[in-house]
């Protein structure tokens, strides 16, 4: 490929290296996409015009070809994309949002040219000719229907209506995900001394003092960042800051948001645009609608398969949560002498009910779980079942002086490598995430190898930071889950051994078997063996006590029904609102979240509540139609980790056959045959019932 004098000072163009972020700019992003999306145009003509293509393409000719063009255009917008989520200023968000639509318009393109098509067709056609493997095979089945799906069958005039669809709705999420971002944002609290603060962790209480400070400001600035929202939704002893924070997080982005500019970021519009144009894409495509489009690509076989699988769950789960409502009703009543508990009351009240039941609770479980603990057991936990050993790496360029990068190394020999960036800060999305920095494969010249590219991660959080220089970062288990439930995604992504980019880590990977690595690794977190080399207490290194152990055990499921029907409700408004045809007369999508509700639900939520208005998932990430996939997947893990302690959960053994058979694999194989495989056999709902204590009716 030809290479532009800009090339060299281009930090984004710099392939052969680890993004150099202490040198990237926002001027950078546009002038890399625009040449690297230039360059595989040129490139993508060559390839089609190669006369072997075009009568006998073999693998090198072709796939290997369009791997190379879709890995260098990766490398550029995976890091233009990581800023725009963990630095985002106006300037990177400005040329983030300026490149959105020239790169669904790349993709678009390519997924509709019909020439290609034709190659990829063939060259499947010669699989058994060329002796294909089975993950080459799986590509070319993956990568054809990806084809259909992008509407190269389509008549000439609906490909241009489908590619304008595709670029309104790349911009539609962006500008969703910013709404919330900037409404966030906007919501502060500022207390000038502690008056309000009863009842909240003293380290909560001084990073709200720290927060002033930044801001030079005297006493206390309260934000609707998680860290500080959980604190005062758990433990704040004044109801009214509790309502005033609850309205102010559960009407972000909305017409009823609180505040200096209310419905400033209103996504309601925006939210049916979004739902409208993929009922259109759907139709076009000749789905009945957009879920039977999302399923297409999953593991479940069909809409009713989904919906039979979620009306399954919640008939087990909503009898376990509403006697779990109803104990904490008695509860408030008797103990406290509340009469109604509120939508802002119950986090608080679960809270003294778990301490009153189980004499433990997540604020004192902190001071035992220090980051660097933490971090030590999980990498030994994952060294003891995969063969690896991770060792920390100061050579790589960071975006954020907190941000820490690591090595993985089996045998000696550097195998991935991963960046950890954990606390929460101004311009960086709140959540977790695992996201590809660079993705395993064997480049080849000529069809000989040449080169191993190695995988590396982003793995990111939102950890209130250390409270002061004197007191180190210390993690509730809630959010030990949480590092452990993104290191999942992270060794899916790391511990490839897949040298194709299309089914390398998670690419190829179903959907709703993508969660299962990630939510089997939260087992390790509730493992008494375990437990031991992740915890210890941060001022005398003293292990966690018998005792406390056996009470955070024995609180492990408390109000898990009342989990998993939360749960549940997010799943069943997603499913069904992509099945329900859009009617622009009224407000459907609110009375598809209130069907939700009424099959869920267990205590009311206030008239003003738009929590649709912020639901990020699947108005502006991957999971539309396939918020499913989290209960899905928990089947998979729960019933995974069965065979884990049948034969102990550190045992190398078990682990090497579960890197073996599925954590190495990625999508070369389909996850249902990956699954069998492992546990011969098909997946059995009976595992999650019993992981969660809810009984079989």
């Amino acid at each position: 490929m030809s290479t532009s004098s800009a090339t060299a000072h281009n930090p984004l163009l710099q392939f052969e290296r680890l993004p150099d972020f202490p040198a990237l700019r926002a001027e950078h992003i546009r002038p890399a996409v625009e040449q690297v999306l230039a360059e595989n145009r040129a490139a993508l003509d060559r390839i089609l015009a190669d006369e072997q293509n075009q009568t006998a393409p073999d693998w090198h000719s072709l796939m290997d070809a369009l791997d190379d063009l879709d890995d260098r255009l990766t490398k550029v917008w995976s890091t233009a994309s990581h800023l725009n989520s963990v630095a985002n200023t106006p300037d990177i968000r400005d040329a983030y949002n300026a490149c959105q639509p020239l790169i669904t318009e790349y993709y678009t393109a390519l997924g509709q040219n019909e020439q290609l098509f034709a190659c990829v067709e063939a060259l499947s056609a010669r699989a058994d000719e060329l002796g294909l493997d089975g993950s080459q095979r799986k590509i070319l089945a993956d990568t054809l229907l990806d084809f259909r799906l992008a509407g190269v069958n389509l008549p000439a005039q609906e490909k241009l209506r489908f590619t304008d669809i595709q670029t309104r709705l790349g911009n539609l999420a962006n500008v969703f995900s910013n709404n919330v971002l900037d409404a966030t944002r906007a919501w502060t609290r500022h207390l000038t001394d502690d008056t309000l603060l009863g009842g909240i962790p003293e380290m909560s209480v001084q990073a709200a003092a720290t927060a002033a400070a930044s801001k030079g400001l005297e006493g206390y600035l309260l934000t609707l960042d998680f860290p500080c929202y959980y604190a005062v939704m758990t433990y704040a002893d004044n109801e009214g800051l509790r309502e005033e924070m609850h309205r102010a997080f559960a009407t972000r982005a909305s017409d009823q948001a609180v505040g200096a500019e209310p419905g400033k970021w209103d996504n309601y519009d925006i939210i049916r645009d979004i739902l409208q144009l993929r009922q259109e894409m759907a139709t076009l495509l000749g789905y009945d609608n957009y879920a039977a489009l999302s399923v297409a690509r999953k593991m479940a076989k069909s809409v009713d398969q989904v919906n039979a699988f979620l009306d399954d769950l919640t008939q087990y789960s909503r009898p376990a949560a509403q006697r779990e409502f109803q104990e904490l009703c008695d509860f408030a009543r008797t103990e406290h002498g509340v009469e109604q508990l509120n939508a802002w009351d119950v986090g608080y009240y679960s809270e003294k009910l778990r301490k009153q039941n189980y004499d433990i609770s997540q604020e004192e479980l902190r001071a035992w779980f220090p980051l660097d603990k933490v971090r030590e057991g999980l990498f030994a936990i994952v060294e003891t079942l995969y063969g690896v050993q991770v060792e920390p790496d100061t050579s790589a360029g960071v975006w954020d002086p907190s941000v820490s990068f690591y090595n993985i190394r089996r045998d000696g020999d550097i195998v991935a490598r991963f960046y950890f960036d954990l606390f929460t800060r101004e311009g960086k999305r709140g959540g977790a995430w695992m996201a590809d920095c660079r993705s395993r494969r064997l480049i080849t010249a000529d069809g000989i190898a040449v080169q191993q590219q190695i995988p590396v991660a982003y793995l990111v959080c939102n950890f209130a930071p250390p409270a002061d220089a004197d007191t180190p970062a210390l993690l509730t288990h809630n959010d030990v889950t949480t590092l452990f439930h993104e290191f999942g995604h992270g060794l899916h992504h790391m511990l490839t051994r897949e040298n194709y980019l299309r089914c390398s880590g998670i690419s190829g990977v179903a959907w709703d078997a993508v969660e299962l690595p990630s939510q089997l690794m939260e087992n390790w977190c509730w493992d008494p063996e375990s437990i031991g080399l992740i915890s210890a207490h941060y001022q005398t290194g003293e292990a966690l006590p018998q005792a406390l152990l056996d009470k955070m055990l024995a609180a492990k499921n408390f109000q898990s029904g009342m989990h998993s029907v939360r749960q549940l409700e997010f799943a069943l408004f997603d499913f069904a609102l992509h099945q329900t045809p859009v009617d622009m007369s009224h407000d459907f999508v609110a009375e598809v979240l209130t069907m939700a509700r009424s099959k869920t639900a267990v205590y009311p939520v206030p008239c003003y509540n738009r929590f649709q208005n912020s639901f990020s998932h699947i108005f502006a990430g991957g999971y539309s139609a396939g918020y499913y996939s989290y209960k899905w997947a928990e089947v998979l893990s729960a019933d995974v980790f069965s065979r884990f302690e049948e034969t102990g959960v550190l045992n190398p053994i078990t682990g090497k056959a579960f890197l073996d058979k599925i954590l190495s694999k990625g999508g070369g194989a389909d996850a249902l045959s990956l699954f069998t495989d492992f546990m011969g056999r098909e997946p059995d709902l009976a595992a999650l019932l019993k992981q969660e204590g809810l009984q079989i009716q």
